[in-house]
């Protein structure tokens, strides 16, 4: 099994050691600033001249390409240390402190961080909206990628190097200073908010925005560069965690008797139900051209009920909300990371970190949506086993 943890930036590898992260400035781990002595930049000696960035392009904000409102777009909020990968720098701040964090972060400006496991999700966020453009060049109903992180403004100009970089097109930042970005991410009306900080995950669900844990992984399987591909759990993920609560407290007999009770008996919305609803609102553009045979959003459920004996209510459910799941796997117990392997999504959403492990296992990204009874009996096996 992948050693997993809900600390902040862990590498998802058996032959990696666990880092442990302290609360810091760079990402999503709440760092303080006060109590240090204060670091001047302008003080800071370079003995060469930067180099210029690679691969930098050059930005046109004309035509078809424009900044869309908040309000009408799809909005992702991705933290800076799920987009890239800041292990060395965050060992800087631990050893060193802040103030030479941040001269490290300057001396380093021009030299672009790694791609993280968000990354492919990002981009293939942006192949959605260059078909989106092309097909309605005026529509703002697009994916609108605010990059939010905890970091001084004084790495942004690396944050910024590193974007152009990657061709990224990410011209909105959240960048905190410390503070927390939950006021700021319901200002932007975000849809669906990444993080590597699981205690800003659960503050982010709580105040009703769609919001899931990444984690570092070694192994990643390669995923399609045309096509965004979003696989989704269902119980206490797409749904309440209501059945979960059942099958938890009262086991597997009494889950299927209480379905089959309330198979026409809709279950309440969960946590990503508003996500999966925003996708389904950018798929009906594709088809509304002609496109569902080719259309580059791909949506799956993919869920440890059984079909005869579970499945009915859940699809009831979906088609009650007037949602459409371009694939539905129930696995009846089976493990999932086999499936996901097939499917290659470019983000797997489940509750229960025993899912996202496995997948992890298979090179799949899996989030770890934070919600519902599952939290309750994680926290009791990881007392039990010391952890």
């Amino acid at each position: 099994m992948v050693k997993m943890s809900l600390d902040a930036v862990q590498v998802m590898s058996g032959q990696v050691k666990e880092l442990k992260v302290s609360p810091s400035s760079n990402g999503d781990a709440r760092g303080s600033w006060e109590g240090k002595e204060e670091f001047d930049p302008s003080q800071l000696e370079l003995t060469a001249k930067p180099k210029p960035v690679t691969g930098r392009r050059a930005r046109k904000v004309e035509g078809a390409v424009f900044f869309p409102k908040p309000e009408n777009a799809v909005t992702v909020a991705v933290s800076s240390r799920v987009l890239f990968r800041t292990e060395r720098e965050q060992k800087v701040f631990e050893q060193k402190g802040v103030e030479e964090y941040l001269r490290y972060q300057i001396e380093h400006e021009n030299e672009p961080f790694a791609p993280g496991p968000a990354f492919p999700f990002v981009k293939a966020l942006e192949a959605v909206n260059t078909r989106l453009r092309e097909l309605y060049p005026q529509s703002e109903e697009l994916f609108d990628i605010v990059l939010v992180t905890y970091n001084h403004a004084h790495v942004g100009i690396r944050l910024i190097n590193t974007i152009n970089h990657h061709n990224l097109f990410i011209e909105r930042f959240c960048m905190t200073g410390g503070s927390s970005p939950i006021g700021y991410l319901k200002a932007w009306h975000t849809n669906l908010y990444l993080s590597a900080d699981a205690e800003k995950v659960r503050e982010a669900l709580a105040e009703g925005i769609a919001a899931a844990t990444m984690f570092m992984t070694e192994k990643l399987t390669e995923v399609s560069e045309s096509q965004l591909r979003v696989a989704f759990d269902g119980d206490a993920v797409l749904f309440s965690d209501e059945s979960e609560r059942i099958f938890k407290t009262h086991g597997l007999d009494k889950f299927f008797e209480h379905e089959k009770e309330n198979e026409d008996r809709l279950l309440d919305h969960g946590p990503l139900k508003g996500f999966l609803e925003a996708l389904g609102k950018l798929q009906k553009k594709f088809y509304a051209k002609g496109q569902r045979l080719d259309c580059p959003i791909r949506t799956y459920l993919v869920t440890a009920r059984s079909a005869a004996s579970s499945g009915i209510r859940a699809l009831k459910t979906l088609r009650a909300w007037g949602l459409e799941i371009d694939e539905a796997l129930f696995l009846a117990g089976a493990p999932k990371g086999p499936m996901l392997e097939k499917i290659r999504p470019h983000i797997y959403f489940d509750d229960q970190m025993f899912h996202v492990e496995g997948a992890a296992e298979m090179g799949t990204v899996a989030a770890h949506v934070p919600y519902g009874i599952a939290q309750k009996y994680n926290s009791q096996q990881k007392m039990s086993s010391g952890k």
